[in-house]
């Protein structure tokens, strides 16, 4: 009497050993597809999920619903020789890389000039631009040169490189969430200075109705790249070869002229490895302009 109830349990253990090699044998068949089906580690197979800005033209920007500027759609154009769509997400600048790093996002969009405090972060894919800081001021500002800021209230947007700048010039600046704090802290004339992306700064001088101007621009140190997640180098590769196809197929000068029309690049800068040459400009124009960078 005493035998069966053993033996009724030794088969039930039996039987859930073979369930559990089956269950196991069945993940090892489901993981191993999932890498062949997500090859570049994403959030979702084939969707880029981007982490980018809202309020940053013409480089990052929302524009009538759509995500747009040279930054995201040079990502857009890079993600489709990979065969992958991209969804953007807009977030603070000040949370972006943490968010990258933290896989929130698969890569950060937004002008992001390479450092080695960055790098400690995040890794960076090939420089796809450059940009310059721009010194914006009110109006009636005498202000006229980055030297002159030293005692300034200057404002800043946090953690961007013109944080960065400020705090090496020895300045104590305003830091701010986004752009648009930012430039309400010049118009409500609560700010001396605003150190900012200068593509930025020239647009929002022209929209200030001859409330704000632009005093100086300086080039910026470094140049912009494309953010991912520390160890993610398959997606990085990737992307850094999609990139220089976009260069090479001329899509790269297209978005130059479509967003910085008539603006210089500098003589030392190639962008992507370095590997491949963009087509020249089609006018050949090189007016005066500059870009952003955050």
């Amino acid at each position: 009497m005493r035998i069966l109830p053993a033996l009724t349990r030794v088969a039930a253990v039996g039987v859930a050993a073979i369930l559990g090699a089956a269950t196991l044998t069945a993940c090892g068949s489901d993981s191993a597809g999932s890498t062949a089906d997500n090859p570049y580690n994403l959030l979702q197979p084939g969707v880029l999920r981007a982490g980018t800005l809202t309020d940053a033209p013409p480089n990052i920007y929302l524009k009538d619903g759509k995500f747009t500027g040279f930054d995201n759609d040079l990502l857009v154009a890079a993600a489709d020789k990979l065969g992958l769509k991209v969804e953007f997400v807009g977030t603070d600048f000040s949370a972006l890389l943490s968010q990258v790093n933290t896989r929130k996002f698969d890569i950060g969009s937004s002008s992001i000039t390479i450092t080695e405090a960055r790098k400690k972060t995040v890794d960076f894919g090939n420089g796809y631009d450059f940009g310059y800081f721009g010194l914006n001021v009110p109006a009636g500002s005498a202000l006229s040169s980055f030297e002159e800021l030293p005692g300034k209230r200057v404002v800043v947007v946090q953690g961007t490189v013109q944080d960065d700048y400020a705090s090496t010039k020895g300045l104590d600046p305003v830091r701010v969430p986004d752009y648009n704090a930012a430039i309400n802290q010049l118009k409500a004339g609560t700010a001396d200075a605003w150190i900012a992306p200068a593509e930025i700064g020239e647009k929002t001088a022209a929209d200030s109705g001859g409330k704000i101007k632009v005093a100086a621009t300086e080039l910026s140190p470094a140049p912009t790249a494309y953010a991912f997640a520390k160890g993610n180098d398959a997606l990085r590769e990737a992307l850094n070869k999609a990139l220089d196809e976009v260069i090479a197929d001329g899509t790269w000068t297209r978005l130059q002229e479509q967003y910085y029309p008539g603006r210089p690049i500098p003589a030392d800068f190639t962008p992507g490895s370095g590997n491949v040459t963009p087509p020249s400009a089609s006018d050949g124009s090189v007016a005066p302009s500059a870009s952003a960078a955050s």
